[in-house]
């Protein structure tokens, strides 16, 4: 399996999660994420970079319907062993944290996992927070128009969704 994070970077991010304000982009999109689940009728989610694990907390105190969490974060070590493929998959407020020389293989795990439809957002601006090496914590600040295409490579693209400083799209699992 190809590197999804390093050494180095894992301890920053195990740092910044000690932080309660951290990680608190997915609560505020849980419902967009409870529409998606609600429109394909799916009953098991994997939270792609789970962090403190609220977006799954949040859904089940909000959705009528009984779902099964999952959870992979490689910071969190609970949560650190390689997910498993889901039919359903959330990649909230995450891609944009990723270190730029591992973009490709996370973008490559996330097609592995993705056993159907997934959901993920994108800030395409810097962060409020900082890395402890000083570093915006958003390490990718790209347009849709450079995410997209790596996307596109991967998956089905079944919505794209201009939001304020970013987008969400949702995609099927591309058929080979």
């Amino acid at each position: 399996m190809s590197e999804l994070i390093s050494e180095d970077y894992r301890e920053m991010q195990q740092q910044l999660h000690k932080n309660p304000d951290y990680g608190v982009a997915s609560v505020h999109y849980a419902p967009l994420v409870a529409q998606v689940i609600e429109a394909v009728n799916a009953n098991e989610v994997l939270d792609y970079g789970a962090g403190k694990g609220r977006l799954g907390v949040t859904l089940k105190q909000n959705m009528k319907r009984p779902l099964s969490f999952r959870h992979y974060d490689p910071a969190i070590p609970e949560w650190s062993a390689p997910a498993q493929p889901c039919n359903f998959v959330a990649c909230i407020d995450v891609l944009e944290h990723i270190e730029p020389a591992l973009l490709d293989n996370v973008l490559d795990d996330l097609k592995r996992v993705t056993a159907g439809v997934g959901i993920f957002t994108v800030h395409t601006g810097p962060a409020v927070k900082f890395l402890t090496d000083g570093r915006n914590a958003h390490l990718i600040q790209q347009p849709p128009s450079w995410w997209l295409p790596k996307f596109m490579d991967r998956f089905e693209l079944a919505s794209f969704n201009r939001m304020p400083m970013g987008f969400w799209v949702v995609v099927d699992r591309k058929q080979v």
